[in-house]
């Protein structure tokens, strides 16, 4: 292969500091006021926690069973399948032992969840590494939605964690009604969120380190997003992700990858990311009063870019920082994870064999790049 023989490094640091961040926010996730997290947690999280019971904020009991989105219609269809009404995607479909957590005011999202464990979308961005790595063609749409709703529906569940973001209901909803699996992606008002970057890293990844042109990379991950996540103004933001990622697996320099970092915001929000920097202000007023602390993509790519920006020195403190501001910050936290992890291995070396699933996640890292590293006959 071409590429810089430093970028299988890389790409192992960025992957396993994804799974760090994705685990250290698990517990005050979607948790709106950050009062609530140093009630919960005396000095913010500082390391891997287990989900505490009780969730302050949660809405869980708000959103649909059948589909993406919030309740509207639910409430005269409860419980699960019967003759005459179609299966509930929440208990019936996916998450099958789950859906009585649904309905109970304040469970956590990731009850039962302990330390070191990581989330759903986290677990799906692994169903695609394992794809990308069992074939030694590039990435297939089909293969991986396939393998997807085979993740999805496994009984026992092979994974964790209670709930699933809207895009997920929405798919297997469209699914149960018959759609082709390829056209079950749903539009909801929640649809242009960060979760949906989540998976793409790892096939940038695949795709480069297989020598693939970052113009044919960004055509393949918007397919790839269609998927799930069909919203023109998240692929603008994919486009954007997927040239940052390229450049920094080259291993720029400290100025160079901040220069990088700021480049990505422009045309995608209307804040100067660097005049916000220069003047210093405070964390938990740049989230939550110049940018939304929740999932939608307008605010949560530019706060991803201005804590990689910020912190960039010390990647540890970029992700507590952003654990600690609570809201959607497991999503935010994958991306920015990826990000510092493609330029530093602190966080790598020193957290990851503490994440419960560490052998497996390393395996799995080590197939992907040996995978588009082989020599091909």
């Amino acid at each position: 292969m071409n590429h810089n023989p430093s970028q299988p490094l890389r790409v192992t640091w960025a992957l396993k500091t994804s799974f760090i961040a994705d685990a250290l926010a698990m517990p005050v996730h979607w948790y709106y006021q950050p009062m609530e997290i140093e009630r919960a947690f005396t000095g913010g999280i500082q390391r891997f926690e287990a989900a505490p019971e009780f969730h302050p904020s949660s809405i869980m009991s708000l959103h649909s069973k059948h589909k993406g989105g919030r309740q509207s219609n639910d409430r005269s269809s409860k419980g699960h399948a019967s003759k005459d009404q179609p299966p509930q995607v929440i208990g019936d479909i996916i998450l099958k032992d789950k859906a009585q957590f649904w309905d109970r005011p304040n469970v956590h999202y990731h009850q039962g969840m302990q330390a070191g464990e990581n989330t759903l979308n986290a677990h799906c961005a692994r169903v695609l590494m394992r794809t990308l790595a069992s074939s030694p063609q590039r990435y297939d749409g089909q293969a991986f939605v396939n393998a997807y709703i085979d993740f999805m529906t496994m009984t026992p569940a092979a994974h964790p964690d209670t709930y699933a973001e809207s895009y997920h209901r929405g798919f297997f909803a469209n699914l149960a009604q018959g759609r082709k699996p390829e056209n079950c992606g749903m539009i909801t008002h929640d649809t242009a969120s960060i979760g949906a970057l989540v998976t793409i890293a790892p096939l940038v990844f695949s795709e480069r380190l297989k020598g693939i042109s970052e113009a044919e990379i960004k055509i393949t991950c918007r397919a790839h997003l269609a998927l799930t996540h069909p919203d023109e103004s998240l692929m603008q933001v994919c486009d954007s992700y997927v040239q940052l990622l390229c450049a920094l697996m080259e291993g720029p320099d400290e100025a160079s990858a901040k220069a990088l970092l700021l480049e990505a915001s422009k045309g995608l929000t209307s804040t100067h990311l660097a005049g916000l920097l220069k003047r210093n202000v405070p964390d938990n007023q740049v989230v939550g009063q110049v940018f939304s602390r929740a999932c939608y993509i307008s605010d949560s790519w530019p706060v991803v870019l201005y804590l990689a920006c910020k912190y960039q020195h010390d990647p540890w403190q970029a992700l507590r920082v952003n654990t600690n501001l609570g809201g959607d910050n497991v999503h935010r936290g994958i991306v920015l994870g990826t990000l510092l992890g493609l330029q530093s291995d602190i966080v790598a070396t020193s957290w990851f064999e503490q994440l419960v699933d560490h052998k497996l996640i390393a395996e799995e890292i080590e197939a992907l790049i040996s995978e588009v590293s082989a020599p091909k006959p």
